[in-house]
């Protein structure tokens, strides 16, 4: 479950059998706070790894919304739900407190190399690519084995 505020740029560490696979965007990214709205920041090293890449960083980090109004979503959670060789569907859920706040399914085209249709959400997208940037990262590993 990444931070549903988090912009992932690129992975931090590309392993092969590195056991990213359980990450919630399957690899270990660095990237972007976008908590405020237009005052992106780059997390360190800390943040990274326990907040960022994992979410649930509210009443933890510094930056996620203190808001005591604020309703918005705490973590990210992705899953493929069918992979059949030419598009990947991936299945999105955005949690509150540990409970859905929004879900969806997005189509991956491979020909493309982008989704048919984007997500509702620029940081979504952004987590959505990752995760299959990491998917297809550590399928084309596994097939070279």
């Amino acid at each position: 479950m990444a931070c549903p505020y988090f912009d992932p740029v690129r992975p931090r560490t590309i392993a092969i059998g590195a056991p990213g696979a359980m990450l919630p965007l399957g690899d270990d990214w660095v990237g972007l706070c976008r908590a405020t709205t237009g005052q992106p920041w780059e997390p360190d090293e800390a943040s990274l790894a326990t907040l960022c890449n994992l979410g649930y960083a509210r009443g933890s980090c510094p930056r996620f919304p203190a808001d005591k109004e604020d309703r918005g979503p705490d973590a990210v959670r992705f899953t493929i739900s069918r992979d059949d060789g030419g598009s990947v569907e991936v299945y999105y859920v955005v949690e509150r407190d540990h409970h859905p706040f929004a879900h969806g399914g997005l189509e991956f085209s491979r020909a493309a190399a982008a989704f048919t249709a984007p997500p509702p959400a620029e940081t979504l997208h952004r987590q959505a690519r990752a995760y299959v940037t990491s998917y297809l990262r550590r399928k084309a590993e596994a097939a070279g084995s």
